[in-house]
């Protein structure tokens, strides 16, 4: 994982960061390892094909965060990175919020 180049920096969250997420007929709710403005890491045992398309819900203080995303990598025994491929505007701009508020303070200069 650590070749990959990669768009956005990847923002750890905390312990209380979970998501909804359903792939087919499976609905599953996990904690998110990690996120940034293009995606997120599931933390999951359960392991799905490079490409799966999943359906996300977030719920956090900034409101709730839905969006379609595909399967872009998987770490047996930890989970997988998902990608984001189609957020409404209100729902990219709460990520916003979030990933700002998730921000270390001397960071978020550099994200402009």
């Amino acid at each position: 994982m650590s070749n990959v180049n990669r768009r956005f920096q990847r923002i750890p969250t905390p312990q209380g960061v979970w998501v909804a997420w359903q792939h087919d007929a499976r609905q599953n709710v996990s904690r998110v390892r990690d996120l940034n403005n293009g995606g997120l890491f599931i933390n999951t045992p359960e392991l799905l094909a490079l490409g799966s398309a999943v359906t996300l819900l977030l719920s956090v203080p900034e409101g709730e965060i839905r969006s379609n995303a595909v399967v872009r990598n998987m770490v047996s025994g930890e989970g997988v990175g998902v990608e984001f491929t189609d957020m409404a505007q209100q729902d990219l701009e709460r990520l916003e919020r979030l990933i700002t508020r998730l921000l270390p303070a001397d960071s978020t200069a550099t994200q402009k």
